[in-house]
């Protein structure tokens, strides 16, 4: 007999099973509440609230621990390539080394973006936000492929995955050609996806382009420490939608447009903005440190800490060591720069960051890592949700098979009642 959970109401008990995950979490199975009692819950912000059940990722905040499939990130990440991530996230399992070939193949033969493309990016001003021009350009794909994706034919969902998977990083990095005035690039059949995605963003028109192998295994890294995170607001986002039946296209289109705010996707740019304030103010770093402690000091310290970690961000861990390697190559000289040295530095030693755990979290890192290499803070957002894009596709693609309701959460109503005119 399954577990199960008693809930005593107006003197009436009654019960609701235990649902417990592969790795031993537990849940209230709460689906028939409102029938049997009448309730709702109140959870504002669903921290308590399972949306679903899902074979992707495991995330356990307590421990530090992110898996993909059962696979650690930090195999993943030191011995993957993001399109073998990509395919592991979508399809269940790692490629093998044909079926990661044909992947390959698949994405270079559906790289080439429509030319009409190229009027709608040029409709926006060049102050649009890269991530706004995403969005929309992304729902455009709709326009182009004006075809539902069936999902019942495995050849028509197979072909609407290749083809986002081989368009989005072309889209993203026209739109930061479009933002750096420069001429759009095309995808290179010869380059793997991440020599591609660097080729595609900063080749100069005057002059050859090869990628360092520190910089792609940087770019790699990040891209597959971002590809899922379990039901976060943007994954949340594109479950939602896709409920309705809204195609695979407008689904990512509304992550995208969720992964945009501050508090999402936006972190790693917060990151930038707060050491770019930190330098105008002087550069004190130990005074900002300070100030992150004083409780009555409306300033806090960005990119320490993660809302889900409660030790360090295991992503950090890995990312960390690719930005040591990317200033090392490069050797930039840049003060701002300078300034997250010496703050990663003073909360690592800090008893006060220590104690609360407050480590530096991989938005930090990341937003370290794209001013290296000049990517422009607003094109952030959009570097995230290139590496996202596969647990999109993921996260969609389980939700429709797995045949699940469309979301229609209640509400506790706090209005007037009755009222006469």
């Amino acid at each position: 007999m399954e577990d199960q959970i008693d809930l005593i109401y107006q003197g009436k008990s009654y019960k609701f099973p235990l649902v417990k995950g592969a790795e031993d979490e537990a849940a209230i199975d709460i689906k028939t509440l409102r029938a049997q009692t009448g309730l709702i819950t109140l959870d504002p912000g669903f921290k308590n609230t399972g949306s679903c059940e899902s074979e992707i990722t495991f995330l356990d905040g307590e421990e530090g621990v992110l898996r993909y499939r059962g696979y650690s990130i930090e195999d993943l990440a030191n011995n993957s390539s993001f399109i073998e991530v990509a395919y592991l996230l979508i399809f269940g399992e790692l490629p093998s080394a044909d079926q990661l070939d044909k992947f390959e193949d698949e994405i270079r033969d559906y790289a080439l973006v429509d030319e009409d493309f190229k009027i709608i990016l040029k409709s926006f001003p060049k102050s649009a936000h890269p991530m706004g021009i995403l969005s929309s350009l992304t729902s455009a794909l709709i326009a182009f492929n004006p075809s539902s994706v069936d999902i019942n034919s495995e050849k028509d969902f197979h072909e609407a995955i290749v083809m986002l998977l081989a368009k989005f990083p072309v889209l993203a990095s026209w739109t930061h050609r479009k933002m750096k005035g420069l001429p759009l690039n095309y995808p290179n059949y010869d380059l793997s996806y991440t020599e591609n995605l660097a080729h595609m963003m900063f080749k100069m028109p005057n002059k050859d382009f090869k990628p360092s192998p520190t910089l792609v295994s940087a770019l790699n890294k990040l891209l597959i420490l971002h590809a899922d995170h379990e039901q976060n607001c943007s994954t949340s986002t594109v479950r939602m939608v896709g409920s309705s039946h809204a195609g695979l296209f407008p689904s990512i289109a509304s992550g995208i447009s969720a992964l945009w705010g501050p508090l999402h996707g936006g972190a790693n740019q917060a990151v930038i903005e707060m050491l770019e304030d930190i330098r105008k103010d002087g550069g004190d770093t130990k005074k900002f440190m300070a100030k992150a402690k004083d409780k009555n000091d409306p300033f806090r310290l960005m990119g320490f800490g993660h809302r889900v970690y409660k030790n360090f961000d295991p992503r950090a861990k890995i990312i960390k060591t690719a930005a040591d390697e990317v200033l090392a190559e490069l050797g930039i000289d840049d003060p701002i720069l300078d300034i997250a040295k010496k703050l990663e530095q003073e909360a690592l030693d800090d008893p006060y960051f220590v104690d609360r755990k407050l480590y530096p979290n991989v938005d930090f890192y990341s937003g370290i890592i794209y001013r290296a290499l000049g990517i422009p803070t607003e094109m952030f957002t959009v570097m995230f949700a290139i590496g996202r894009l596969p647990g999109w596709i993921a996260q969609w693609k389980e939700m429709r098979f797995n045949k699940e309701p469309i979301g229609r959460p209640r509400q506790i109503y706090t209005g007037y009642t009755h009222r006469s005119i």
